[in-house]
């Protein structure tokens, strides 16, 4: 593109603005892999050994993993000057805005644990924190206490009982594990983007994953999750979706979680998602909440339809269904979303920083035109 050409595109849909060997989103043929493999294949795998190939382009050996189930258990342990650091916050702060604010000032380690590249080991431990601080921040919200990780314990176990004070089922660390698999990595998403661009101010790692926390947040991004259980909430039953989906269309309003500006056919995270939700949602109210949302898709998918167009649920809108079913409150969903795509936006620094190029595009000015003074007047 030359300096004379524009793209009359405000979101950059289409525009091609650099290279990834991270994730690719096929969006009209509904796929994504990560590193060449493919996103059903890695559904199952330890939660850790997904993080490591993602990471680093492939599995951890015996060594490495073991090393980095201790190096993520122990970090995930908030230390004392960090739980005071925490206690300054208000309780009733929303999780990703605690988050945002949080991680620029925790204290990186001196020392290497792992015996990686340095940046990598510093994004490893900031992830194992967010973990810490979003269980902690959980705890102190309920007036209790904090909790810290098990050696020897699974990842999302240890989080788990630390958010809870007990002990998950095999079921539901296998279901959260999944779940956050599936939403670890995707391209060039708005967060991911924005820590690139931060990234390529030649910024430390805590400020571009804060600044993909901060863009995560919102509603069009990782907060459509929060939204989606929290329209079900709203519709409250199964026979009210259809009346209340004629009537955001009529108003033009959006129904969070359906459809996806990437793919053209199901959402393939969403086509794992579903059936879990259905395996998980036993109690009365998750199962409720459940039924809504599918009655929404449906209601959706027959309004859509009777237009000659196809419309499918994205991951967001059976993934908070999940998260209720765990025993997350819908406030947190968004913050269990950066826990996970944390790696992601590691994996994009690590890449980035290779052949960094400051990222500066060009805005068309359409204000009033510059008055120039003449000078032959003077």
């Amino acid at each position: 593109m030359t300096e004379e050409q524009t793209v009359d595109s405000r979101d950059l849909a289409g525009v091609i603005v650099g290279e990834t060997a991270i994730s690719d989103v096929q969006g009209e043929r509904g796929l994504l892999s990560y590193r060449g493999i493919d996103i059903n294949d890695l559904v199952g795998v330890p939660f850790l050994h997904v993080v490591w190939m993602v990471l680093f382009g492939e599995f951890p050996g015996e060594q490495e993993k073991s090393r980095l189930k201790q190096f993520m258990c122990r970090h995930t342990r908030l230390s004392h000057d960090e739980i005071d650091l925490l206690q300054q916050v208000s309780r009733d702060l929303h999780p990703m805005l605690m988050l945002q604010g949080m991680v620029p000032l925790l204290s990186l380690p001196e020392e290497s644990l792992l015996g990686i590249d340095t940046d990598a080991e510093h994004g490893l431990f900031l992830a194992a924190k967010i973990t810490g601080l979003v269980a902690a921040h959980h705890r102190l919200g309920q007036s209790k206490s904090i909790l810290s990780p098990v050696p020897g314990r699974l990842y999302h176990e240890n989080f788990l009982s630390m958010f809870h004070g007990r002990m998950p089922t095999p079921e539901q660390r296998r279901m959260l594990d999944a779940a956050q698999i599936l939403q670890m990595e995707h391209s060039f998403n708005a967060g991911t983007f924005a820590g690139r661009v931060c990234a390529s101010t030649e910024a430390p790692i805590q400020s571009c994953i804060s600044a993909s926390i901060g863009t995560l947040f919102g509603r069009l991004h990782g907060g459509a999750d929060q939204a989606a259980l929290e329209m079900a909430m709203a519709i409250g039953s199964p026979e009210r979706a259809e009346a209340y989906v004629r009537d955001c269309l009529a108003n033009k309003q959006k129904i969070m979680g359906m459809g996806h500006r990437e793919y053209r056919t199901v959402d393939p995270r969403a086509k794992l998602l579903k059936p879990m939700a259905m395996e998980l949602c036993e109690d009365g109210e998750s199962r409720n909440l459940l039924n809504v949302l599918v009655a929404v898709e449906e209601a959706c998918q027959r309004e859509f339809a009777a237009k000659g167009k196809e419309i499918w649920a994205n991951v967001e809108f059976y993934k908070g269904a999940v998260f209720h079913s765990l025993g997350i409150p819908t406030h947190y969903f968004t913050a269990m979303f950066a826990m996970a795509r944390v790696y992601g936006y590691i994996a994009h620094y690590l890449e980035f920083k290779q052949d960094r190029k400051l990222i500066r595009p060009r805005a068309l000015y359409t204000g009033r035109p510059t008055e120039q003074r003449d000078k032959s007047a003077a």
